[in-house]
C-alpha cells in the first residue's frame, strides 16, 4: 500500500529533502498512508520521518517543518484515492431522477465520508468499512454528517435498498460513545418516514445527543423522470404543516434538556405548509443546517437589514432582474421592496425561473437551468440580470444543464452577475 507522489512543491521542506515525482509514500511517523485523512492528520507533526520507495527501493528520510507547514507533496487527486461512490438505491434519491444528456459527472453518487469530514457531505455509513470506523474514532474525525432517514432498521434497510443499511445504525452508537459528533439528515417522504416513524426516528437520535448536535428534516424532492422508480409523491399543504408542528413540538423539548432545540424543518417545509419561517437567528443555534436549507431565511433577512443599516451609499439606478426559483420569490420581493423604500433610486423586478427541465414541482433556485432561464426571460430582463451563484457549478462557468454564463449573456443581450448567496451581496447587487 502506499500513494504515489506526482509533484513537490518548489522550494517547499520535501523538494528541499530532495523528494521527486514518481516516489511513493508508504508511511508517515510510522503510520501508513492510504489516503487524504492519513495524510493530513499525520503531516502536522513539525518532525516527519517518511517512509518513501523509490523504484522499489524502500528508504527512511527525516523532515523539519514549521507545525502548520504543509510538507509540500502534491498527488494525483485530491483525495489521493478512488472516490467512494454509493451503494444505496435509496427511494428518493435525486440522481436517480435526473435525465439523460448531462455532464457525466452530474451522475456520479459519492458516499464518501472523507468528503464528509473535508467539505461537509452527508453519508449513509453504508460503505465504511470496520478499518475505516475504528480510523475515525482514532482521529476522532468531527463532526460527520450521516444521512439518517429513519432508525427503524426494517425501513431503513427498504427506503435505502440496502440490506446493510439498518446494521449501520449501530456505528452511530459507536461514534457516540467515542465523542464523535454528528449532524444527521432525514429526507422525509410522505406515508413512508414521517408521522410514527419520525417520532421514533426523533426520540432514538434524541438519546445520542449531544453527540448527535443536529438534525435536519427536508421534504422529499421529486423530478418529472421518475419512470420506473417506486410511487412517492409530494408533501400536501396540511401533511407538511402536520410535520413542522411536529418537529417544532420535539425541538421545544430538547432545548428544555438540552439548551439546543436540535430537530429543525427546514425552510422548504414552512413554504410548502404556507406558514411563516421563524426569523429569530437564536432559534437556529450556530446555523449548523444551512446546507440543508435550515434557516436560510432568517439569516438571508437579518444579514440584508443590518447591511441597509450599515449602508451610506446611493444605487446607481440600473434597471435590474432578479431571477431566482419559485420557492425563493416571495422572499426576495419582501427585501427588495424593503430597499426599494428606502432608495427609491433602485429599479430591481424579481422574477421566478419556472423548472421545466426537472419539473415544476422543483422550486429551489439551485436547479434552475441555463436553458429555462433563456427561454423564459427572452425580452423580459433589465440591462443587468442578477443570480445567484448556486445556479452555477463550483466553478462558476456553466448550468446544470451545460449553458454557460457567456450564452445567457448572449442570448438575452444582458450583462450576468453572479451573486452570492448572503445579504450583503443582496444588497449590493441592487445597488448595481
Amino acid at each position: 500500500m502506499g500513494v504515489t507522489i506526482t509533484g513537490v512543491a518548489a522550494g517547499s521542506p520535501a523538494a528541499r529533502r530532495g523528494i521527486r515525482a514518481g516516489d511513493e509514500l508508504l508511511r508517515m511517523n510510522g503510520h501508513d498512508i492510504e489516503d487524504v485523512l492519513d495524510y493530513r492528520f499525520y503531516m502536522g507533526e513539525a518532525a516527519l520521518t517518511l517512509t518513501l520507495s523509490r523504484e522499489g527501493k524502500k528508504r527512511l528520510l527525516r523532515l523539519h517543518k514549521r507545525p502548520e507547514e504543509d510538507p509540500g507533496l502534491e498527488f494525483a487527486t485530491y483525495l489521493m484515492d478512488a472516490q467512494h461512490s454509493c451503494r444505496n438505491r435509496c427511494i428518493f434519491c435525486f440522481i436517480d431522477q435526473l435525465p439523460p444528456g448531462m455532464r457525466e459527472s452530474l451522475y456520479f453518487k459519492d458516499d464518501d465520508s472523507r468528503l464528509s469530514f473535508l467539505f461537509g457531505n452527508y453519508v449513509t455509513l453504508t460503505n465504511l468499512s470496520e478499518h475505516e470506523i475504528q480510523r475515525i474514532i482514532a482521529m476522532h474525525i468531527s463532526p460527520i454528517n450521516i444521512s439518517v432517514h429513519t432508525t427503524n432498521p426494517a425501513l431503513r434497510c427498504r427506503m435505502m435498498g440496502n440490506r446493510f443499511a439498518g446494521d449501520r445504525l449501530e456505528v452511530m452508537r459507536r461514534f457516540a460513545a467515542a465523542g464523535i459528533r454528528m449532524e444527521c439528515q432525514l429526507v422525509l417522504c410522505p406515508g413512508v418516514n414521517d408521522g410514527e416513524e419520525l417520532a421514533r426516528t426523533m426520540e432514538d437520535l434524541a438519546a445520542l445527543a449531544p453527540a448527535v448536535e443536529s438534525v435536519a428534516a427536508v421534504p422529499v424532492g421529486l423530478t418529472r423522470y421518475r419512470q420506473g422508480l417506486p410511487a412517492l409523491r409530494m408533501y400536501t399543504r396540511e401533511e407538511a404543516a402536520a410535520v413542522v408542528r411536529q418537529l417544532e413540538a420535539f425541538g421545544e423539548r430538547m432545548l428544555a434538556a438540552h439548551g439546543n432545540r436540535i430537530f429543525y424543518p427546514a425552510d422548504e417545509f414552512y413554504l410548502q405548509a404556507g406558514l411563516p419561517v421563524p426569523e429569530d437567528e437564536a432559534y437556529y443555534g450556530d446555523f449548523s443546517q444551512l446546507e440543508n436549507g435550515v434557516g436560510m431565511t432568517a439569516l438571508l433577512k437579518a444579514q440584508f437589514r443590518r447591511a441597509m443599516e450599515a449602508c451610506t451609499g446611493e444605487p446607481r439606478g440600473s434597471r435590474l432582474t432578479l431571477a431566482t426559483g419559485a420557492a425563493a420569490r416571495p422572499l426576495l420581493e419582501e427585501l427588495a421592496g424593503e430597499a426599494k423604500a428606502r432608495w427609491p433610486a433602485i429599479r430591481a423586478e424579481v422574477v421566478s425561473v419556472r423548472n421545466d427541465f426537472f419539473g415544476e414541482t422543483i422550486t429551489v433556485a439551485g436547479l434552475v437551468t441555463g436553458g429555462d432561464l433563456i427561454r423564459q426571460l427572452k425580452g423580459r430582463t433589465g440591462e443587468v440580470l442578477v443570480i445567484p451563484e448556486v445556479m452555477l457549478r463550483h466553478e462558476g462557468d456553466i448550468f446544470l444543464d451545460g449553458v454557460s454564463r457567456e450564452d445567457v449573456e448572449r442570448e438575452l443581450g444582458v450583462k450576468l452577475v453572479v451573486s452570492p448567496v448572503d445579504g450583503d451581496a443582496l444588497l449590493e447587487a441592487l445597488f448595481l
